[in-house]
């Protein structure tokens, strides 16, 4: 894998002839080839510092508690994918948890953690419990980890290559701390936080003792962790390095995964190993550093190094990954999914008649109760039923620490609005004591509501932005954690605690949207639907976004629209006007010689992202900017984006020439806030006779399939349809023109009708006077249903006619909400 990506690196980095272009395509088609199935997210949300062991077919792991208790939640698994959480092992401990050591030696289990500027150790007979109450080793450093010598005796490693003996029941530490390893130098050029030798994990294979350790530091720049490997013929050394080091390490911060490091390596049931990290998902600190999962293979030569691919071990346990977070307060004891803020005890709740109590403290969210749970996703909607009482406040909260946190808190009288720990606002409380509130977390953008009855809500603050509550600006290493707080004096009751991913799925829509632009205005129009066959533009077909304000060239074309992974919907389109010299802004007819760029010769894109189709991000992409491979292009037009499950990153696909050469269709992935992208296009599809236009690609993923549908201009421009089970290679080339019309047709576009097993081939037929859109339909994309065209069929348009359109499905909020901004009289 080294080895293609430096070629692929070299190609890139090099001045090009089309037939180094050639080769170019070639190793990055090889390199998109590699299997994307790990790193595997096991524990989504924050858990960091994984330490596992296995006991015959059962794995168990714990992570950092850090200053939430009780502490030391317990999961466990029989497919090392799969995880249930069990137990909380420590209820109460000085100072900040952290890098336990989770270990099985003989009969017994034993946690070894840092905290209060020592090292601890806690033991049972079963993982259940009873622990014991926690054991001062009396020893410095941090991140233990425990190892059993060639001389049987136990040791404990710590941060800098530190070691120690330990008595033979491990509960006491023999003789002094020693100096055993230096680590591992990794190059100067690096961007990282500094050496940072710690977490050693020390395990015994064959001849060779194998201590894995962490460098560069656990956050900070993206690129600042690593997984180390040593080994040596004894527990305490000399220590070789890995030729393979770094055995896990995040180079660039385009990967999805930041500081990946802090690892554990573990043998499954059948003989084989895997490596268990933390990391940052890209762009989402706030998440905290969430457990990872890849495969190792050892080396002929006694190394291990990550494996390409490995089927996981079978779940016959029927195992559910994760811990469900929503609560309602029914049971007598408090769920596992909760912890407290640095101070925890069992007289601070109540728990009775399906709600629970907690006694009320402090009179800032820094010092008050807070009881928190783990949020797990990018986008998702938390609420719950407060109910206060005299001098008590309570609420809901985004807390990080008393110095980053945002949310609403009560007194019956007022809502106190948190829109971070030093902006705060007042608003009066109309609806009483009880009350429910809303936090919709949108990729770090808020909105809080508050309601009487926990159906009808209204939005007392939008776009509070929480992205920057984070390790980074605030330290500590703890993550933005949902929270219901107590403050003040006596006590608060909650009630329907909820928790859910927000991104909507088919089942929560009920409406359709159109994004098309005309010839008119060269500016972003849309389109209602409410069942998907008749369309009623918005704005009385006036722009909705201005091409004019957004684009280099005045004027946008060929809009597209999808709905991301976060939630986000994203927009993107061409930027090119292709009558400017008509309407003065432009003295010529195109922007470069037509004679050598052909048509149209634009060079941008642009692409907007949004939470409510109201509020917009954007960026131009220049295109002939990006690399000096594509300074000559002729054009570069029609973008779509759709979401790579595989590889965890939005791909963007779009038609590109060099100067006035036949059209091919290119493809590149995009960052998170979808103003850059984070690759060199490749080449994701060309006609087969390479003299042929192949334009306007869009893709449909239908179970494992994908369906490319293009523009053809192999004769009368037409639409055709390839297939592949990859997203962005492989593609068979199908001959069947799939449109029915006699004249030329462009911009395909698929969309599927709500509830139904059917789905639409919409598409401009630019080649009728006047133009006008056809539409098909399939359920097996092999036979097609002629729908006709808008308003001489089934298909009505009331009050447009639109160009180079696409249709997404939208929820009955969404919908409204755009309705009412646009004074659409409508419901859904």
């Amino acid at each position: 894998m080294k080895f293609k990506y430096l070629l692929t690196t070299y190609f890139i980095l090099t001045k090009m002839n089309k037939n180094v272009l050639t080769l170019l395509f070639f190793f990055s088609l090889t390199v998109s080839l590699f299997s994307q199935e790990y790193p595997k997210t096991i524990l989504g949300g924050d858990y960091p510092d994984p330490s596992i062991v296995r006991d015959g077919k059962d794995y168990y792991m714990t992570h950092s508690p850090f200053l939430y208790k009780p502490g030391f939640l317990i999961w466990h698994s029989q497919d090392l994918i799969n995880w249930e959480p069990i137990v909380r092992v420590l209820p109460e401990y000085k100072g900040s948890a952290m890098a336990p050591d989770l270990v099985k030696y003989k009969d017994r289990f034993y946690i070894y953690y840092p905290a209060d500027e020592t090292n601890w150790v806690i033991y049972a007979d079963n993982i259940m419990g009873p622990w014991s109450k926690p054991i001062d080793l009396k020893t410095p450093f941090i991140d233990p980890g425990h190892s059993v010598g060639e001389d049987g005796k136990r040791y404990l490693h710590t941060s800098a290559g530190h070691v120690i003996q330990l008595a033979d029941d491990g509960l006491s530490t023999v003789g002094n701390v020693k100096t055993i390893y230096e680590g591992w130098d990794f190059p100067k050029p690096w961007v990282t936080e500094g050496k940072w030798l710690e977490s050693p994990k020390v395990i015994k294979r064959g001849d060779y003792f194998y201590m894995t350790t962490a460098e560069g530091g656990t956050a900070g720049p993206a690129t600042s962790h690593m997984v180390v490997s040593a080994r040596s013929k004894s527990v305490l050394g000399p220590w070789e390095n890995s030729p393979y080091n770094p055995i896990v390490h995040t180079y660039d911060e385009s990967e999805n995964w930041w500081s990946k490091g802090h690892g554990t390596i573990i043998d499954d049931v059948n003989g084989n190993w895997w490596i268990v990290y933390h990391a940052y998902e890209n762009g989402f600190y706030t998440l905290g550093r969430q457990t990872l999962l890849e495969p190792i293979e050892w080396t002929k030569d006694g190394w291990f190094k990550l494996a390409e691919n490995r089927e996981p071990l079978a779940n016959n346990s029927k195992i559910v990954n994760g811990m469900k977070l929503s609560d309602d307060f029914s049971k007598d004891e408090l769920g596992l999914q909760w912890s407290f803020w640095m101070d925890y005890n069992k007289s601070m709740l109540s728990l009775k008649n399906g709600a629970i109590s907690l006694k009320a403290k402090g009179t800032t969210p820094g010092d008050a109760t807070l009881m928190l749970t783990t949020a797990t996703d990018k986008t998702y909607e938390t609420q719950v039923e407060v109910k206060t009482s005299k001098s008590c406040s309570a609420g809901l909260l985004l807390f990080y620490n008393e110095k980053a946190f945002a949310g609403v808190v009560s007194d019956g009288k007022f809502f106190t609005i948190y829109r971070s720990a030093d902006k705060v606002e007042k608003v009066p409380n109309k609806i009483g004591n009880t009350f429910f509130v809303k936090i919709l977390n949108q990729a770090n953008n808020c909105t809080f509501s508050v309601s009487k009855d926990g159906h009808k809500w209204d939005v007392i603050a939008e776009n509070v932005d929480v992205s920057q509550m984070h390790h980074n600006n605030y330290k500590k290493f703890f993550a933005l954690r949902p929270a219901i707080i107590s403050m003040g004096k006596a006590s608060a009751s909650f009630d329907n605690f909820s928790y859910k991913n927000a991104v909507p799925i088919e089942k929560d829509m009920s409406a359709y949207l159109m994004v098309y632009h005309t010839d008119e205005t060269h500016s972003i129009h849309m389109a209602l639907s409410k069942d998907g066959y008749t369309f009623t533009s918005l704005n009385d077909n006036k722009p909705i976004i201005d091409g004019k304000l957004i684009a280099d060239q005045k004027g946008v074309r060929d809009p597209h629209i999808t709905r991301g992974p976060d939630g986000a919907f994203y927009l993107s389109m061409t930027d090119l006007h292709v009558f400017a010299k008509r309407e003065g802004l432009r003295d010529t007819e195109w922007e470069r010689d037509g004679k050598i760029y052909a048509w149209g010769n634009n060079k941008s894109l642009i692409l907007m992202k949004s939470f409510d189709l109201i509020n917009w991000t954007r960026a131009n992409i220049r295109m002939d900017e990006i690399s000096a491979q594509f300074k000559e292009i002729g054009c570069a037009w029609a973008p779509e984006t759709i979401y790579d499950e595989k590889k965890g990153k939005l791909m963007i696909y779009f038609t590109m020439r060099y100067r006035n050469e036949p059209n091919k269709l290119y493809y590149a992935y995009v960052n998170n806030d979808f103003n850059k992208l984070e690759s060199v296009p490749q080449l994701l599809f060309e006609y087969p006779n390479k003299k042929v236009t192949a334009i306007d690609a869009d893709i449909t993923k239908v179970g494992d399939d994908f369906h490319l549908f293009y523009v053809s201009h192999d004769g009368a421009a037409g639409i055709k349809h390839a297939s592949s089970k990859s997203i962005n290679s492989g593609y068979f080339f199908d001959p069947r023109w799939y449109d029915p019309e006699p004249k030329s047709c462009e911009a395909p576009n698929v969309w599927k009708r709500i509830g139904e097993n059917k789905w639409v081939l919409m598409y401009d037929i630019y080649g009728i006077d006047p133009h006008n859109f056809g539409f098909s339909e399939t359920s097996d994309f092999e036979t097609f249903e002629n729908l006709g065209h808008f308003n001489e069929g089934k298909m009505k348009a009331t009050n447009f006619k639109p160009k180079h359109g696409a249709v997404i499905h939208l929820t009955k909020e969404e919908a409204e909400k755009l309705a009412k901004k646009w004074k659409f009289n409508s419901t859904f």
